[in-house]
């Protein structure tokens, strides 16, 4: 499964902050595997009522310049990895990139937006022409509407927006790459302070729409991807977090 995972994401060419793949062992044998965005505590006891042999997240553990040591809350998620028998396989970057199944690939579907092209450093960032160019307003509609939360909205974009560019989670500092592909706004998940100031400075939109809530598609699609593929079960799970 693993094998099938690495090529499917073609996992090897990214350099990241963390081991992608499987990070705990569990049972050798899979008929059905949980997805989620983060490998929480919740998102464990969910998948093993569940009736789980896998968990498949976007979030594991082992970041780099992480203290290492198994304490506190760290281990009581391997004690219920280990206690539940379950597998888990996470893959960050590469589930960001994925052309088709990817984080920045689904949200595009949510959004209804198409891929014109993609820069930055591992072509995280998309961009989009729209058909018909939006207002300030229209645009955080849209996202409200599709990603059923209020986008954070910051900076004061042209009258009509016509290309908009995107990357998924804590992808904030990328709004001056989108700048200069020409984007009057930029989605992503987070915000720092500092966005706020170039935003405003440059004349462009950003949306902080939310760590988790642009970063729910992709492992869905990869999880029924596996389904597929190996014919198992494949459920997915939502452990929401306001960020």
């Amino acid at each position: 499964m693993q094998g099938f995972l690495d090529e499917l994401l073609d996992a090897a060419r990214f350099t990241d902050y963390c081991p992608n793949g499987l990070q705990v062992e569990g049972k050798p044998r899979i008929a059905r595997v949980v997805s989620g965005v983060t490998a929480s505590a919740a998102l464990i006891r969910a998948a093993a009522k569940a009736g789980a042999d896998a968990l498949l997240v976007h979030h594991g553990y082992f970041w780099r310049g992480e203290d290492p040591r198994l304490l506190g809350t760290r281990r009581e998620r391997i004690r219920l990895l280990i206690e539940h028998d379950l597998n888990l396989f996470a893959y960050h970057l590469p589930l960001d990139a994925h052309p088709e199944l990817g984080n920045n690939a689904q949200l595009a579907k949510v959004l209804g937006l198409r891929v014109d092209r993609r820069f930055g450093k591992d072509g995280l960032g998309f961009v989009c022409d729209l058909d018909s160019p939006l207002t300030r307003a229209g645009l955080v509609a849209r996202v409200r509407r599709r990603l059923g939360r209020v986008p954070l909205a910051v900076g004061e974009p042209p009258a009509k927006i016509s290309r908009v560019a995107w990357c998924t989670g804590a992808a904030q500092d990328m709004i001056e790459q989108a700048h200069e592909q020409g984007a009057q706004a930029f989605i992503s998940g987070e915000i720092s302070e500092r966005i706020t100031h170039f935003a405003r400075e440059a004349g462009i939109l950003y949306l902080a729409a939310g760590h988790h809530a642009t970063e729910r598609y992709g492992v869905q699609a990869v999880g029924q991807a596996l389904a597929a593929r190996f014919g198992i079960e494949h459920v997915h799970i939502d452990d929401p977090n306001p960020v």
